[in-house]
């Protein structure tokens, strides 16, 4: 028997976001794929634009664990934060974003400047402290190495050489490392930010329909940036000249105008080409040129 409409429970997707130093990259990034996400004041609830998504702000660090235990259907967190947490989850797509550029952040081993050590197998019996402890420990083993490795709750940087021998710590540009007078001995991991999903959640088909749509979305987001598109009008004449100036995503898109021996034609370019572009197109006898911002690309 069909239940009344008043009783069906609505389809709602779980989503952690990631509290913190991504917080705002993320926001923006969900708002080109079509998200829009708000958290009023001392608040760890985000009101959501789609009713079928309810979204929390949880620490990055705890997300993949979250989403393993199926409390959250789908998160976004760090592929350095599944692998710390041992987390067995459906990883749905990537997406490379830090909190000031699209660089992939690094876990690296540290040692302040005039250290004598060198190597990881300088560490044999040292001291080392770091928030991947899991993956710190991992790497030791890789390398044959037994060192004491402690849990940092955080300002990292500032614990070698008064408290530790060495430090493990997240860098995106190296500038906090080179202030805090330290030097790299060597990279343990690159990590970037997964779209992750609970593997029941998968699943289920409306659930795995939903978190597919968001993919996609992120995805054309991720791709849009630093392009934009660019329209012009060109006499046939002209053509060729102009056909070799664009360059573009996967060749221009032309179509007749009702005006006899003129053509349309549309672009995707890198939006630092558009200063030099611009004016040679005009030059080559293009006319009409727009330019306009994309929020997301689909390939």
């Amino acid at each position: 028997m069909t239940k009344p409409k008043s009783e069906t429970k609505p389809n709602i997707l779980t989503l952690g976001l990631p509290k913190g130093s991504l917080q705002e990259a993320t926001f923006a990034l969900f708002r080109k794929a079509g998200y829009r996400f708000s958290v009023p004041s001392r608040s760890y609830n985000v009101t959501s634009d789609d009713p079928e998504v309810r979204a929390m702000l949880i620490r990055a660090q705890e997300i993949a664990r979250y989403v393993d235990e199926g409390i959250l259907d789908v998160g976004l967190t760090g592929l350095d934060w599944i692998q710390e947490n041992g987390a067995k989850v459906q990883p749905v797509c990537d997406l490379v974003y830090a909190k000031v550029s699209r660089n992939k952040p690094r876990w690296v081993l540290c040692v302040p400047e005039d250290s004598p050590i060198q190597s990881v197998k300088d560490l044999e019996g040292k001291r080392i402290a770091t928030e991947v402890v899991n993956l710190t420990k991992q790497y030791l083993r890789k390398h044959g190495v037994k060192a004491d490795v402690e849990f940092s709750w955080g300002a990292t940087e500032i614990k070698a050489p008064e408290f530790v021998d060495a430090i493990v710590d997240i860098t995106e540009t190296g500038s906090s490392l080179r202030a805090n007078k330290l030097r790299i001995v060597d990279t343990i991991m690159e990590t970037w930010n997964q779209l992750i999903a609970n593997r029941e959640a998968w699943k289920d088909p409306w659930k795995r329909e939903k978190i597919e749509n968001i993919a996609i979305l992120l995805d054309g987001a991720m791709a849009s940036e630093g392009k934009v598109g660019l329209k012009l009008n060109v006499k046939k004449e002209d053509m060729g000249t102009v056909s070799k100036i664009l360059p573009s995503l996967t060749g221009p898109t032309i179509s007749h105008l009702g005006e006899a021996g003129w053509y349309a034609l549309e672009v995707i370019i890198d939006e630092s080409e558009v200063k030099r572009l611009i004016p040679a197109l005009r030059r080559a006898g293009a006319c009409g040129i727009i330019e306009y911002p994309l929020n997301k690309v689909i390939y």
